[in-house]
C-alpha cells in the first residue's frame, strides 16, 4: 500500500472535520501505534499480517491529518527495544520496513507534488545498509519540502536520543566549538533528533496501554496525551476527531505553557554555528549512506 493515499472519508466525516477546523487545530500530532500483534491474535492471522494492517492504517491516518490541516506527524514505528523480540518477528519487521521504505522512495513524484518532507529519527547505525540507503535517499530528496512533515521514529528510544544529544554536546566541547558553560537545556534540545520540529501538541497511544514506552519523553513536557482504548489497525477518523475535540476544550489553558523548538534562540553566534554544524554533519552522514 502507498504511503500517500486518496481520501476515503464520507461526506458526513468531512463535514465534521470542517466543523472542528473552526477551532484551533494542532500543528503536530504524535502516534504510538500499538496493538498490531494483538490485532493479529484477535483476527487469528499471522503477526506479519497485523503489522501490515498497521502500516495501512498509518497511511490512512496521515491522510486524515492532511484533511485536518495538521502540518506535522510523528509515528513510533520501531523501538530499539523491539530488537529484543524473537528473531522471526524482528526479521519480519525489517522485511516490512525494507519494502515500505523502498515504496516510499519510489513514490517520490507524489511526495514532491504534495510537498511532504520525510524525516526518520533514530539510531540509524542499528539498521541494515539497504534500509539506511532507502531512508537516506528519501530524506535527502524531500528535505526542502515544507507543506507537510512526517517523522518516522525507527530504531528509536527517547533515552537513546537524549544520550546522543549529550554525546554531541560533549564532542563539541572537546573540539573547542563550545564551552562547558554553554551547556543548558536549550542547547541539548537543539541537538536532539527532533531539532527541526516543534514539540507535539497531542500524543495519541492506541491499544489501551497507559504508558509512553520511551517515546518523545523530552518533547512531551506540555503535550496533551490521549490513550485510545482501541487497537491501532482499528483506529478510525472518529477517534482522531475525539482527540482533537478534547484538545480544543483545554487549548487556552495550556497553550501559554507550550515551548516550541523554533522559539528557542541561541544567544551566541558560535553556538548557532555549532548547532548548524550538527545539522550539516547529519546530512553528510545521510549522503554517505547513499554512496
Amino acid at each position: 500500500m502507498s504511503w500517500v493515499v486518496d481520501s476515503s472519508l464520507t461526506y458526513c466525516q468531512k463535514f465534521c472535520i470542517n466543523v472542528l477546523k473552526c477551532g484551533p487545530i494542532p500543528r503536530h500530532v504524535a502516534f504510538i501505534m500499538d496493538g498490531n500483534r494483538r490485532f493479529a491474535t484477535k483476527k487469528h492471522v499471522e503477526k506479519a499480517e497485523g503489522h501490515t494492517k498497521g502500516f495501512d492504517k498509518l497511511a490512512e491516518c496521515l491522510q486524515w491529518c492532511m484533511e485536518f490541516g495538521i502540518k506535522e506527524a510523528t509515528v513510533y514505528a520501531f523501538s530499539i527495544e523491539n530488537f529484543k523480540r524473537s528473531k522471526e518477528e524482528v526479521d519480519t519487521l525489517m522485511r516490512l520496513a525494507r519494502e515500505k521504505f523502498k515504496v516510499l522512495f519510489e513514490e517520490k513524484e507524489k511526495l514532491m507534488e504534495e510537498g511532504v518532507c520525510i524525516r526518520v529519527i533514530g539510531n540509524m547505525d542499528l539498521l541494515p545498509d539497504d534500509i539506511k540507503e532507502n531512508i537516506a535517499k528519501t530524506m535527502l530528496l524531500t528535505k526542502n519540502n515544507k507543506t507537510v512533515f512526517l517523522n518516522v521514529a525507527f530504531a528509536y528510544t527517547s533515552r537513546d536520543e537524549i544520550s546522543n544529544s549529550v554525546k554531541t554536546v560533549v564532542q563539541g566541547v572537546k573540539d573547542n566549538k563550545i564551552t562547558i558553560n554553554d551547556i543548558n537545556k536549550e542547547l541539548l534540545k537543539k541537538c536532539l533528533y527532533t531539532n527541526l520540529s516543534p514539540d507535539p501538541d497531542i500524543l495519541i497511544r492506541t491499544s489501551g496501554e497507559v504508558r509512553l514506552s520511551d517515546f518523545l519523553l523530552w518533547q512531551s513536557t506540555n503535550t496533551q496525551i490521549y490513550f485510545a482504548d482501541v487497537l491501532w489497525p482499528e483506529f478510525t477518523v472518529w477517534h482522531l476527531m475525539a482527540c482533537i475535540f478534547k484538545y480544543q476544550r483545554s487549548y487556552y489553558n495550556i497553550e501559554k505553557f507550550k515551548e516550541y523548538n523554533n522559539n528557542v534562540r541561541c544567544k551566541n553566534s558560535y553556538i548557532s554555528e555549532f548547532v548548524e554544524g550538527v545539522h550539516r554533519e547529519r546530512l553528510e552522514l545521510l549522503e554517505n549512506y547513499v554512496k
